[in-house]
């Protein structure tokens, strides 16, 4: 579509497009589908097919791709999560699945880090389960999993991040092997985690039972994710859907998240794309979109600007700014660019424990389009300027 329609239908409702220098996130819409994507979305509603067949099909046709052990496409990696979740409480038991989420009589406790608390741990309590913390702010140890265990325990959760490797958690793999030993299965959030390619079964070749990813990262349509688990595990999950939900009248909690057809057909044709794409002009693409934004920045006085050197997960590379005076913020300076003309939307950094640090602030590539990284650092400058 081009700018001029795409600008039109937005007008039309009274919205002015902006430009977009966060990323990939969910409240700016998520997701650009390249053109073979949305030819295949366009092909597949065509015609209607049983979705039933199609998710198993398709499925097995990704995990194919991914070499991973077995695929479940649902609406977004959080619904991933939830469907999970009520896999790990409810089993394949009827009567439980339709009991959810109220567990009593359940197993229904979740571990997870303290260290590890995170925003889109909500995903797992809305299917009714609780979670119950292990370790400090400050660090896990072995023996603080070993010693939460108990017979409510239904899970551990653990949140993958690549990019970022907290010395301070207990790994993946001591959670693993800590709760075989027990018995007790081990669900990753691993939503980011794209590339490199092998490691989207990577966390399930491992030994977990089941890891969430966000399909929207490799080019899928927003509202897309895949669970990626075990045969059972999978298996399970597919009784908790919005299909299984109509095929079989049990009425589960997976019903409110549903996709449609063309989603699904979406969300295969861009692992088809993703797993054969030139990842090396992509990461150089991305590069030089990022430094071409720092250009505009070095000169600037107070303030210390990076290209940051990342080539793994979902958004390679970008600008880091940080400023050198602590009393002095950068909200002003995010709100002036998202009231300009262009419209163009940033957000200052958060840290662990999800406080504002109005000290610093990434710029991301993912979402710029042609041109927009020499306005993002023009606009930029001129704001960062104005705090000498």
């Amino acid at each position: 579509m081009s700018d001029n329609r795409a600008t039109a239908i937005y007008s039309e409702l009274g919205i002015k497009p902006i430009i977009n220098a966060i990323g990939s996130v969910t409240l700016l819409g998520g997701s650009t589908p390249p053109k073979p994507v949305l030819d295949a979305m366009d092909d597949a509603n065509s015609t209607y097919v049983p979705l039933e067949e199609l998710e198993e099909k398709a499925g097995r046709y990704i995990a194919d791709m991914f070499g991973a052990k077995a695929v479940y496409i649902t609406s977004g990696a959080g619904s991933a999560l939830t469907l999970a979740t009520a896999a790990f409480m409810a089993g394949d038991n009827d009567e439980l699945i339709k009991k959810l989420p109220d567990t009593s009589g359940m197993k229904d406790e979740i571990l997870i880090q303290a260290r590890q608390r995170y925003h889109y741990e909500r995903c797992l309590t809305l299917a009714g389960a609780k979670l119950v913390e292990f370790g400090t702010k400050e660090g896990t140890k072995r023996s603080d999993l070993e010693s939460s265990i108990t017979e409510n325990t239904v899970a551990v959760h653990y949140v993958a991040n690549e990019t970022f490797s907290d010395p301070n958690v207990l790994s993946l793999e001591e959670t693993i092997d800590i709760a075989k030993s027990r018995n007790v299965p081990v669900m990753v959030d691993a939503a980011g985690q794209v590339y490199p390619i092998e490691n989207i079964g990577k966390y399930v070749n491992m030994g977990a039972d089941f890891s969430a990813m966000a399909a929207k990262y490799i080019g899928a349509p927003h509202s897309t994710g895949f669970a990626i688990g075990t045969e059972e595990m999978i298996r399970k999950i597919s009784l908790q859907s919005f299909i299984a939900y109509e095929m079989r009248r049990v009425r589960g909690v997976g019903r409110p998240q549903k996709i449609d057809r063309q989603e699904i057909v979406g969300a295969v044709a861009s692992v088809k794309l993703w797993t054969t794409l030139n990842h090396e002009d992509r990461l150089a693409k991305a590069y030089k979109v990022s430094d071409t934004i720092a250009s505009y920045l070095k000169n600037i006085q107070g303030i210390k600007v990076r290209v940051k050197d990342n080539s793994i997960g979902h958004d390679p590379f970008g600008v880091s700014i940080e400023l050198e005076d602590g009393d002095q913020s950068l909200i002003n300076v995010v709100n002036n660019l998202k009231n300009g003309n262009p419209s163009i939307w940033l957000r200052c950094n958060t840290d662990m424990d999800g406080n504002l640090d109005d000290s610093k602030l990434d710029v991301s590539p993912f979402g710029l389009h042609e041109g927009e990284e020499r306005i993002v650092g023009e606009k930029l400058s001129e704001e960062l300027n104005k705090l000498k």
